[in-house]
């Protein structure tokens, strides 16, 4: 049922209590002094402790240890026991952290009903926590394309190491659900995964929130770096977090430890790193926005999450993967997407990347009917014009020119388009717009259009070069 740790100066009470835990199917352990105490912790963190306040010829008293144990091991639930009980003890044992405070000589039932409370408030404690990290984002990496398969295999090379790593890529790119991902097939999987959104954190409050406090009408809160403790913590966006507070992080990362605000003890904390950011790092350093000694602890292993771009070919198997999301966690109706429908997605502009496209999938299954395919008229205008039944506008830059340059201009961008939507795979491009494959390869010659790898996909583009 748990394991149960016991700390009472006095082996007869120690033992008592060992034999009517055990009777209910408790494991248990004793230890008869502080140094016992701690080093029972060190060796294997308890389910719960039952802690005496006065411990006589002890190096430390219960509410010593009880600090030492909140700092070290948050987690843990505390229930403090004394034969010397008053309302100033009990206070102050609840301040710092103690579930609850019972008196000597206590009541068996009362005692047990109060073990039972406290191992079911930290189980669900760990479960809600686990389950409002994990329904945020989705940690499952959707894709076949070769930008695609270059970063799983990067990150799969990553999740059992304790390197730091720094997700770079545009914004709605998928860089936390990267991070998710290492952290699920990483050896901290069962360990927390805490998310520091350092944009959305107002400066003047962000040591309070990552640090935490101490007040003395409250006690110790603790900050989302206590909260991380034996998991993986997650910069989001790390170029935002104020430069004040960088210094304060980059010495965290070196020493492992670190005070609350208010507070006057050190907090150690084992956890893993990640960060992630849109913005080039190197001139945030040049512009004084950013401590290049944090970039560089931080930045051990870098990673580059590619925009929706270059990863065209994943267009429909991603929008695929988001209706069935939806329709599981929303109720929104399974529809399958025409071909027309997964055509058209892959040829828009998307500089949301793919948290635009989840944005896309889900209005149309909000604003659509409740049965039938997605047809290619219900998405969005990429380009801001007017789709009618009646044909489309022509652009303004091919409207002002004669037939023979349009027509040239208009292949290239079809085709580049097509190109990029097949993952820069010229037969399956051929084959889609009706040409033989030498043909197009004269065509895309005469266009001056070139095929190069980019953030691990071939992609098409102008060769400037070409005279």
């Amino acid at each position: 049922m748990g394991d149960i740790l016991v700390v009472d100066d006095e082996k007869d009470i120690r033992e008592l209590i060992s034999d009517i835990l055990e009777d209910e199917g408790f494991t248990t352990r004793l230890a008869g002094d502080s140094d016992a105490c701690i080093a029972a912790i060190n060796a294997e963190p308890p389910d719960l402790m039952i802690l005496d306040i006065w411990l006589k010829d002890s190096r430390m008293d219960g509410i010593d240890i009880l600090k030492a144990t909140k700092r070290d091991n948050p987690d843990i639930p505390v229930v403090i026991i004394s034969g010397h009980g008053n309302i100033e003890i009990a206070v102050a044992a609840v301040k710092q952290g103690a579930y609850d405070f019972i008196e000597k000589p206590f009541n068996i039932d009362q005692l047990l009903v109060v073990i039972h409370r406290a191992m079911e408030a930290s189980r669900l404690r760990r479960e809600n926590a686990s389950l409002r990290n994990s329904d945020v984002t989705s940690a499952v990496m959707v894709g076949s394309s070769s930008a695609f398969k270059t970063l799983k295999s990067q990150l799969d090379k990553v999740t059992k190491t304790n390197g730091r790593i720094m997700l770079t890529g545009p914004a709605g790119s998928g860089k936390e659900v990267a991070a998710r991902y290492i952290h699920t097939h990483s050896d901290r999987a069962k360990g927390p995964f805490v998310s520091v959104n350092c944009a959305s954190i107002e400066p003047e409050r962000m040591e309070e929130v990552l640090f935490g406090r101490e007040t003395l009408e409250r006690g110790h809160e603790p900050g989302l770096l206590e909260q991380a403790h034996g998991g993986i913590l997650f910069f989001d966006e790390v170029s935002d977090m104020p430069i004040g507070t960088q210094s304060k992080i980059l010495r965290v990362l070196v020493d492992q430890q670190f005070q609350r605000v208010g507070g006057a003890d050190k907090v150690r904390v084992d956890m893993r790193v990640i960060s992630s950011t849109n913005k080039d790092l190197k001139a945030e350093i040049a512009e004084g926005r950013f401590r290049e000694e944090l970039y560089h602890r931080l930045n051990v292993v870098p990673i580059s999450v590619p925009a929706l771009e270059n990863r065209r070919e994943d267009i429909p198997e991603l929008a695929r993967h988001f209706i069935e999301q939806l329709n599981k966690t929303q109720g929104l109706p399974a529809r399958r997407l025409t071909d027309e429908a997964e055509a058209l997605l892959q040829t828009m502009h998307w500089p949301g990347n793919v948290r635009q496209l989840k944005n896309v999938i889900e209005r149309v299954l909000i604003l659509g009917p409740s049965a039938g395919r997605i047809e290619a008229r219900e998405l969005p205008d990429s380009d801001n014009g007017k789709r009618d039944s009646g044909g489309f506008s022509l652009s303004s830059n091919l409207a002002t020119l004669p037939l023979r340059e349009a027509r040239e201009l208009f292949e290239r961008e079809y085709l580049m388009t097509q190109i990029n939507r097949f993952g820069g795979n010229i037969s399956r491009t051929a084959s889609f717009v009706g040409m033989e494959r030498s043909a197009l390869h004269r065509k895309l010659k005469s266009l001056n259009v070139v095929t190069s790898s980019k953030s691990g996909a071939r992609v098409a583009e102008i060769d400037e070069d070409d005279d």
